[in-house]
Parts: structure tokens; C-alpha cells; sequence
């Protein structure tokens, strides 16, 4: 057996080993907490474990960005982001390009809704499969677009906790793109409900995914109507999108918020429905979201508590601001936020000292970021974070490769889907996992051994186009780089050096790097 290999198998035996046992040990302790930032990124190593968590990753641009602004310049930046933070022109170019990009969401499922109908009119069966085969990949590329996008703005954008935050809250009110048309609408979902209020105020969030027609879809809310009533969307509003499991509320409550929700539905039609005259100035119609007050339930009702008087799209924005302004929800947020950022078992004092932010500041999702970010609970932990699959993707590329653009993202969505995180793949409402026990089976430990050996050997297809004339550009992994060499190398404990001493390439020190304990934290 050449020697390599036998070093190789040897090394990543002791890498998965290490990762397995360091992925162990994740939670953190400690009490009170700073209202500044004085105990973070005092030295070159607490800046990259900075950087790797509130980013998708450190690299030498945002390492050099966060030593020439410190600390706290670079946070409130992150917290507050400069509106639409320009891409390398060639990223740019890139998302310009796409039919998402360029057709309204309106347009685009209009059309594939009128395709989708004309199916069954067709009688040639060859014709038919034809048609059924354009429709099917048509879909597809517009679900592969909003998958493409987001990894690009993921791995180049300069806000990147807005980046984060975005993907946090995709999760949190995740849909399936796989169900009825939603593969034409997440990109829009995206964009347009999730994105704008990443850090601003939870209601407004909420509110949004309220009226957007992915999530109305998904959750089959199209389908309640009053004496037709449809509880689930009502119950993972309240299960998953605000007040949680166990927080107080009944069976009763969800029934009633179900009453509350009829009338809410999709409309990609040009037809406005016939609404009795009684109640023809409640219709509204934005875009494809859709209030008929044909179809609501004007009945008064009381949710959580409280009467809730009948009135229409009024009471629905009414029974949405006791969700938001709910100490439950608060505290579920909170706990959440915590867990992505800090632990799997996140120190109690810390989450309500987030959750009374959070009450305070009416929802206001960066003021509760700023409060977990200034803690001493928040800076123990740095570098104790087992990475989910996409983080360990993400992260990956942006160290090997800073701000070189790729010019082909396939490789990483076929990465995650490997390790069993596609974006807009989680089935069900509930959204991927954020604890390490989901990710640290020995399965996922040798599929990401085996990415960090496709990503250190080579381009890994990245800087490979698509399209009839395919592009390919030179591009090799500079994992060696300043990032490694002032404050990474420093973290690592004896046994990964012991390996990456052992390598016999270039080729071999980035797998291993890659594959080590401490690259799969954060």
C-alpha cells in the first residue's frame, strides 16, 4: 500500500475520532454578562472563533476587516447592516442572470400554475411526457436558482450575521420546496418575506410569512374557511413560530386561531373572486396573498384568554401581535437564538436575560443578538459549536478560497445534500435540527471526511461553468493562508498537529485541516 494512502487512512482515523470526542463537550457555563464587548477578540485566536461564529466562516478579508475595525465596530456593523453590501461583480453577475432574479414572483408561478393545467389537456401521450418533462425541469431550475443564490450570498456577502440570521429564520418558518409549486416561490420567500427583517422586529417577520403564499401553501391554510376549518398552519404557528411546545397554550387556542386564519389563501389567478356586497371592502389582494372574506369566520372567538372580536383581516393582524408580544414567545426565540449561537444547552440566566431584551424592545431581534453577543456566556463558548452541515460547507469554501469568485455552486449543494441538509429539503415544518446529535454520526463524520478531501485536493468542480461552452478557471485551495497562520494553527490541539506533520502533500495537510475537530467546530 503506497504510503500516502496508509497515512491518509491513519490520519482521518485520528480526525474523526477527535471530532467525535470534541463534539462531545459543546455546552458552556458562566454567568453575568458585559454590556460591551471587552471580552471578545482579544487576541488573533479569539478573532477567528469570533468570525466563525457570527459569520459563515472566517477568511482573510473578514479577518483583516475584523482587525482594522475591532470588536465592537465590527459587530454593530453586522447588527445594523449597510442595505444591499455589494458582491464581487462576477457573484453579481451571476444572480442577475436568474429568472428569479428577473421575473416577478407573481409572473413566474402564474405561469407554471397555467403550464401545470394545460397538462391535462394534452391527449398525445408522447407530447404529454413532453411537456410534463419541460414543466418538471423549468420548476427544478427555479428551486436550483434560490438554492444557488443563497450559498453565493452565504459564502461572499459582507453582512454575513444577516446571512446567518436569514438562514436561521428560513429554518425556523421552513417550507418544503418539494410540495405543490413551492419550488417557483422560496426563492421569493426568501427574499423578500425572511430577508428583510433577519434582525429587525420579530412581528414584522412573522407578519410576513403570514401573508407570503409558500408558507399559505405549505400549510394548507388555502384550505380553511370557515365550517371548513384547517388546524395546521394555526398549530405550527404556535408550536414552532412563536410560543413553543409546552408554553401554556390549549388545544382550544389553536382551534380558535385556526377560526381566526380562514379567509387567508393564494390567488395566482387574474380573476378577484365575487365577494357579497356586505363585505366587498374587506377583500385584499397583494401580489398572490389573498384575505376573502367569503371564506372567513366573523364569529367572535377568545385565544389566549382574551375575547377576540370577529372583524376580519383586522382580528388576524390582532391575534398576531399577542403571539409576537407573548412571554412565551419571547423565551422560545430566545432559547432558540441561543442555542444556534452558544450551546445545545444554553446557560439559563443567559436565555432570560435575552428574553427580557427581547420583551423590551418589542421583538427586536438584533437589540436580543446584542445581548447574547456581549455576554460572558457567548464568548466561553466560541469554538465549543458543533457545525450543521451547511456551516461546515460554507466554511470551508470561504477559508480555502476568501474572495476568489466560483463560478459554479453545484458542487456544494450536492455536498449538503450528501450530509442530509438540501436547502429547502426539511419535509416537514419543524425545520433541520440545530443540536449536535443530529449531525455527529459516524456516517456524517466520513461523508465530511470525504468533502474535506475533495475540497483540499482540488477546485472541487467550484471554478467549473455550466452552459454549452463551459468555462473552467485555475483555482487551487490556499488553506495555508494568514487566517492559518496568525491565529488559526494556535487552536489546534496536539493530535491534529500530530496529523497535519504527518502530511505527505499539500493536498493532504488541506484534507486534513478540513477533517480536524477543530474545523468542524465553531
Amino acid at each position: 500500500m503506497p504510503v500516502f494512502i496508509q497515512t491518509l487512512k491513519t490520519a482521518s482515523k485520528l480526525l474523526i475520532l477527535g471530532a467525535l470526542a470534541a463534539c462531545a463537550s459543546t455546552s458552556t457555563s458562566g454567568s453575568g454578562a458585559s454590556d460591551a464587548y471587552a471580552n471578545l477578540g482579544n487576541t488573533p485566536e479569539q478573532q477567528v472563533s469570533l468570525l466563525n461564529r457570527v459569520s459563515w466562516g472566517a477568511n482573510t478579508s473578514s479577518a483583516r476587516e475584523l482587525k482594522q475595525t475591532g470588536v465592537a465596530t465590527y459587530l454593530e456593523r453586522q447588527l445594523k447592516p449597510a442595505p444591499n453590501a455589494p458582491l464581487p461583480p462576477e457573484i453579481q453577475a451571476q444572480i442577475d442572470a436568474m429568472t428569479i432574479s428577473q421575473q416577478p414572483v407573481m409572473t413566474l408561478a402564474a405561469d407554471m400554475e397555467a403550464r401545470n393545467r394545460a397538462l391535462r389537456d394534452i391527449t398525445d401521450d408522447d407530447q404529454k411526457k413532453a411537456a410534463q418533462t419541460a414543466y418538471q425541469q423549468d420548476m427544478n431550475r427555479l428551486s436550483r436558482e434560490a438554492q444557488v443564490r443563497l450559498v453565493l450570498r452565504e459564502v461572499y456577502s459582507p453582512n454575513q450575521l444577516q446571512e446567518q440570521m436569514t438562514w436561521f429564520w428560513l429554518n425556523h418558518f421552513n417550507v418544503y420546496a418539494a410540495k405543490s409549486n413551492l419550488r417557483a416561490l422560496v426563492g421569493d420567500y426568501e427574499q423578500n418575506a425572511i430577508r428583510p427583517h433577519a434582525l429587525g422586529k420579530f412581528r414584522d417577520l412573522l407578519g410576513a410569512t403570514v401573508r407570503h403564499p409558500a408558507m399559505l401553501r405549505y400549510l394548507d391554510n388555502e384550505q380553511n374557511a370557515a365550517n371548513r376549518i384547517n388546524e395546521n398552519y394555526a398549530r405550527e404557528i404556535m408550536e414552532l413560530h412563536t410560543m413553543g411546545v409546552g408554553s401554556g397554550y390549549s388545544q382550544k387556542d389553536v382551534q380558535e386561531l385556526a377560526r381566526v386564519l380562514t379567509g387567508l389563501g393564494v390567488n395566482f389567478s387574474t380573476n378577484t373572486p365575487k365577494v357579497r356586497p356586505a363585505l366587498s371592502n374587506q377583500y385584499v389582494r397583494d401580489g398572490a396573498f389573498e384575505f376573502n372574506p367569503n371564506r372567513h369566520d366573523y364569529g367572535d372567538k377568545v385565544f389566549l384568554g382574551q375575547p377576540l372580536k370577529g372583524r376580519g383581516l383586522p382580528e388576524i393582524n390582532e391575534a398576531l401581535d399577542r403571539l409576537s408580544r407573548a412571554p412565551a414567545t419571547a423565551h422560545f426565540i430566545s432559547q432558540k437564538l441561543a442555542i444556534y449561537f452558544v450551546s445545545d444547552t444554553p446557560p439559563k440566566a443567559l436565555v432570560d436575560r435575552m428574553t427580557q431584551t427581547f420583551l423590551r424592545t418589542d421583538g427586536d431581534i438584533a437589540d436580543t443578538l446584542r445581548t447574547l453577543f456581549s455576554s460572558q456566556e457567548f464568548a466561553q463558548s466560541l469554538g465549543k459549536k458543533f457545525k450543521d452541515p451547511l456551516h461546515y460547507a460554507i466554511s470551508g469554501v470561504r477559508l480555502a478560497y476568501d474572495d476568489k469568485p466560483i463560478l459554479n455552486a453545484a458542487p456544494i449543494l450536492n455536498w449538503l445534500s450528501r450530509m442530509g441538509e438540501p436547502l429547502y429539503g426539511h419535509e416537514t415544518p419543524d425545520g433541520y435540527p440545530l443540536l449536535a446529535q443530529s449531525w455527529t454520526g459516524s456516517g456524517q463524520m466520513t461523508t465530511r471526511f470525504e468533502i474535506a478531501r475533495t475540497l483540499g485536493y482540488s477546485s472541487a468542480g467550484l471554478f467549473k461553468s455550466d452552459g454549452d461552452q463551459p468555462v473552467q478557471r485555475p483555482a487551487f485551495p490556499m488553506l495555508a493562508n494568514d487566517v492559518y497562520y496568525q491565529s488559526l494553527r494556535n487552536t489546534l490541539s496536539p493530535t491534529t498537529q500530530q496529523a497535519l506533520a504527518q502530511a505527505g502533500s499539500q493536498q493532504e495537510w488541506n484534507t486534513f485541516l478540513l477533517a480536524s475537530p477543530e474545523f468542524m467546530n465553531r
